[in-house]
């Protein structure tokens, strides 16, 4: 072959894909793995772990808010009550206290008006009403600890449906057995396990931030209750 012939067929060939180190290469085309598709692969036991999750952050912001409330006073309020009581102006004291409107200020509330009786009469009445106020800041919370431990027995309820149906699917396969059979069922177990604990993990540390909110309040209400009965004692 001449020269130019040999150089009209390497061209042919470059133009062909002949030549191998000019000829593309072609990967087939892989599936990104992002949270949406996991939590589809999970099954109807992460609809489950989504719904709890919703529930968790509403009680975490709802009571956040709440209790942050409730915790905001005047730094005089006892100043003001010590001034009112002394004065004998236990419908001012009174007024005062329900324009504040927390959870001590009411507990106060409650103790001037049994103002003349014992002393002991009025700690049990601040005391009941202080009960009943803790309670209402605690509301919601039992769900909370429901879902701490609950959300991860859910995941592992899923990693056991997973486990099942892969084996099923194996069973069934025969001789013809196939990774992608199982594929299915493996998915649904690692990735509700992971559900169920992230839940489970969000809910326990969301809980425990909102009993250390509760126990401040609850400390701001006792020393405001020792300061109004140690008033009654001095006024005694």
């Amino acid at each position: 072959m001449t020269p130019w012939t040999l150089l009209l067929a390497q061209a042919a060939d470059n133009l062909t894909g002949g030549n191998p180190v000019l000829t593309e290469v072609v990967t087939p085309a892989t599936d990104e793995m992002n949270l949406w598709s996991l939590a589809l692969k999970g099954g109807w036991i992460m609809l489950v772990l989504g719904i709890l999750s919703v529930v968790c952050f509403y009680i975490l912001f709802e009571r956040n808010y709440v209790i942050r409330r409730a915790g905001r006073e005047d730094p005089r309020f006892m100043e003001k009550i010590r001034d009112f009581v002394k004065n004998g102006e236990n419908r001012a004291a009174i007024a005062y206290c329900r324009n504040m409107d927390t959870p001590s200020a009411r507990m106060i509330e409650k103790g001037i008006t049994r103002l003349g009786r014992p002393v002991e009469d009025v700690r049990a009445a601040i005391e009941n009403v202080g009960n009943i106020e803790v309670a209402k800041l605690e509301k919601g919370l039992t769900i909370m600890a429901t879902i701490s431990s609950g959300a991860p027995m859910i995941g592992f309820l899923g990693t056991v449906t997973g486990m099942v149906r892969a084996f099923f699917e194996m069973a069934n396969a025969g001789n013809n057995i196939d990774i992608t059979l199982l594929s299915g069922g493996i998915y649904e177990a690692m990735v509700t396990t992971v559900g169920g604990l992230v839940v489970g993990i969000i809910a326990m540390f969301a809980y425990n931030y909102l009993v250390t909110l509760i126990d401040g309040v609850v400390s701001k209400m006792e020393g405001k209750t020792m300061a109004f009965l140690d008033l009654l004692e001095e006024k005694a």
